[in-house]
């Protein structure tokens, strides 16, 4: 009889064991879950940094911008706003392989950011990746098919881009923007 009841309580353990730890599992998953807010609702803060750093922008302070958006990435990873304004002073640096990462962050926050598609299809293009560059188009054109600005204007910027540096420059002289 003493043998029956090791036997078990031995189960009843080892049972208890693996539900003690299914349950732990579940707390806190469920807790982190319910820690972390939904992707429309970012910190006010973060947004108020990133307005103030479109106006340090507007009036050509790149520098003071860059801060302030990093500074709202910060406050809030998740504000795709502030990585489209990053990648947009990455480009007017000239540096087109980090506006592409800048681009890239917010396009993993959201795959239809049509700012972030634009952005990056024009990064593309000022590093020669032109088939990378229509890819984006492609996405685009899927998202607003009547047309938009970010379409019409990475269209724009591919047709310059495939006339090559030569073409462009000849261009821009002609039309007295040299």
């Amino acid at each position: 009889m003493l043998a029956l009841l090791t036997y078990g309580l031995e189960k009843m353990m080892r049972y208890a064991s693996l539900a003690v730890a299914a349950a732990l599992a579940l707390v806190s998953v469920s807790t982190a879950l319910y820690g972390q807010r939904p992707d429309d609702q970012i910190a006010p803060r973060s947004l108020e940094l990133l307005a103030q750093a479109k106006a340090a922008r507007g009036a050509g302070e790149l520098a003071r911008a860059n801060e302030l958006l990093e500074t709202a990435l910060a406050v809030d990873p998740r504000n795709r706003g502030a990585l489209v304004e990053l990648g947009q002073i990455a480009q007017a640096q000239g540096l087109p392989g980090k506006a592409v990462r800048f681009y890239r962050e917010a396009l993993t926050l959201d795959p239809n950011d049509l700012a972030a598609l634009e952005g990056q299809g024009e990064a593309f293009v000022a590093r020669g990746a032109i088939e990378r560059a229509r890819d984006n188009l492609a996405k685009i054109r899927r998202r607003c098919p009547s047309g938009c600005p970010p379409l019409t204007s990475l269209t724009a910027t591919i047709a310059r881009g495939q006339a090559g540096p030569a073409v462009a420059a000849q261009t821009a002289k002609v039309a007295g923007r040299e």
